[in-house]
């Protein structure tokens, strides 16, 4: 009997597939990379040729490191990276690469479509800010500046969608890569006609739309001879990145939250409805299901101002870390957990590229406040902790002025390895932090979820509750409120004062104008 599933997880450098029981217990997984291309400033582009090539290298890999037969995979899966634009002829042949969620070419295209169709219209529509960010601005890009590839498109598709394509024939894409594109009207879950009108993109031109848990075909014989899988296996579309890490958190009925505390740093919650802010501070994507969503708000550098941190100003702690044969991060941590919650006054603003929610100022700058001579690099590590918590108070709060009020806040990423990191966003956010059993995983273990679904080996997706497992609760400490409050209070006032400076730093030619400052301090 068929019983493992494989989902494959298509970042921005490379592919990891995934094996998984039927249990939802992680058997193993193999990493094949690739890169992307800067043709110029501001643009971002990869190979779809490149995804596929990646996808048959680490299905193999993973095959012949698991010593599974590949008749007893009942499913494929996927996550993807989201907010793309790949053109793609009828029979799913690439046109160009294509041009992905990093890429910032179609400035003028948004600033086009701001003047066609109000900002707080498109808010309201598709659940998220006008933005370059997104695929409808990159689609009138190629209409404007490669006319013949717009012509011979039959649909705009994501790296997923391009990859179930090879395997099955099928041009769709589901509802979370949908929400992505400034496209979907997320309330009717259809092609918006209001957008499309705007933007005068050909709705023909979209792909079908489905539920990440649908079966979408089974490999074919060409695709299985170059992949290792057995032809027929089912293929499942899966869901964008965002939707995949919100399921394997555990994160798949209203009231539950989490924060992915990575190199960029996001909090999500599932919920019945799109979650339109006055402010604007947050966004929406939808969820697996249809009629599922989880409005999110991110910020650029989480787990980003550790490492730049570690990077810049921590080589003796990194020399005494290889010494030692530790990590460095946890040397760091361990000296940090000796300073006083708040550092003796010590502030840091962690906005060292920019920021986007709530604040949505691409000139803002990170800096170090209240520094004296009293302070050392343990003030300075632990201040860091504390000022990505700080900013992301300001998205829990976000949340909590439209009524939503999370019990507890579970963690997966990188960062929720750190006990001490943990404990500071539990203080902070005055509610229990629970570290779950897939921290780096949970991408690749929504997409299984999604993928055993769509086949019957799980029932449902809230099957995530007995797949993910807390695994630890740092509880809040009363004794530290008191102090976090005010320098919360500070970190916002901070902010506030210093927005002009940056404007200031960044000059006439900086971003600003472009994107917006509409969030204001999030308060």
């Amino acid at each position: 009997m068929s019983s493992y599933i494989i989902s494959h997880d298509l970042g921005t450098t490379g592919d990891k597939a995934t094996l998984f029981s039927a249990s939802g217990q992680l058997i193993g997984s193999c990493f094949s990379e690739y890169p992307t291309s800067y043709p110029k400033q501001g643009w971002a582009e990869q190979d779809p040729a490149l995804y596929w090539k990646a996808f048959c290298s680490s299905t193999s890999a993973l095959l012949e490191k698991t010593r599974i037969n590949p008749s007893e995979v009942a499913s494929v899966c996927f996550s993807g990276q989201m907010m793309a634009a790949l053109p793609v002829d009828a029979g799913g042949r690439p046109l160009r690469n294509s041009i992905i969620w990093a890429d910032l070419r179609s400035t003028k295209q948004a600033e086009e479509l701001a003047r066609r169709i109000d900002a707080d219209r498109v808010y309201e529509l598709t659940g998220h800010r006008l933005s370059a960010s997104y695929s409808a601005t990159k689609i009138m890009w190629l209409r404007e500046n490669e006319p013949e590839v717009y012509a011979k498109t039959a649909k705009f598709i994501h790296a997923k969608d391009y990859l179930v394509s090879r395997l099955t024939g099928k041009l769709v894409t589901d509802y979370s890569d949908a929400s992505g594109m400034n496209l979907l009207d997320i309330t009717n879950l259809e092609w918006s006609e209001e957008m499309l009108e705007a933007s005068q993109i050909d709705k023909n031109k979209l792909p079908e739309i489905v539920e990440s848990t649908q079966v979408v075909g089974k490999i074919g014989k060409d695709a299985a001879s170059h992949s290792g899988l057995k032809e027929g296996t089912q293929v499942v579309i899966g869901g964008g990145d965002g939707a995949c890490a919100t399921c394997g958190a555990g994160v798949v009925a209203e009231g539950q939250a989490y924060i992915y505390l990575g190199t960029s740093t996001w909090m999500a919650l599932a919920a019945n409805k799109p979650l339109i802010d006055p402010k604007q501070r947050t966004f929406t994507f939808c969820h697996f299901l249809k009629g599922l969503y989880f409005p999110a708000g991110t910020m650029q550098s989480g787990g980003g101002s550790f490492q730049w941190f570690k990077n810049v100003l921590c080589d003796s702690e990194i020399e005494a870390a290889e010494r030692a044969g530790v990590d460095v991060y946890d040397l760091l941590s361990l000296k940090a957990q000796a300073v006083p919650c708040g550092c003796e006054g010590a502030l840091f603003l962690p906005y060292l590229m920019g920021e986007r929610s709530p604040l949505w100022n691409p000139n803002a700058r990170a800096c170090f406040i209240g520094l004296s001579m009293i302070h050392n690099r343990s003030h300075m590590t632990r201040a860091v902790l504390e000022g990505v918590a700080f900013n992301m108070k300001l998205i829990e709060q976000a949340f909590q002025e439209q009524g939503i009020r999370p019990a507890e806040i579970r963690m997966i990423g990188g960062g929720a390895r750190s006990r001490l990191w943990r404990g500071i966003f539990a203080d902070v956010m005055e509610k229990p932090v629970a570290r779950l059993s897939f921290i780096e995983e949970a991408t690749s273990v929504g997409a299984a979820i999604a993928g055993g679904v769509g086949v019957g080996i799980f029932s449902s997706i809230d099957d995530a509750a007995d797949i993910v497992k807390h695994v630890e609760t740092s509880e809040p400490q009363e004794q530290n409120f008191p102090v976090y409050r005010k320098q919360y209070e500070i970190f916002k006032k901070s902010y506030a004062q210093l927005a002009g400076v940056f404007d200031m730093i960044a000059g006439p030619s900086g971003p600003a104008g472009r994107e917006g400052r509409r969030g204001g301090q999030g308060s």
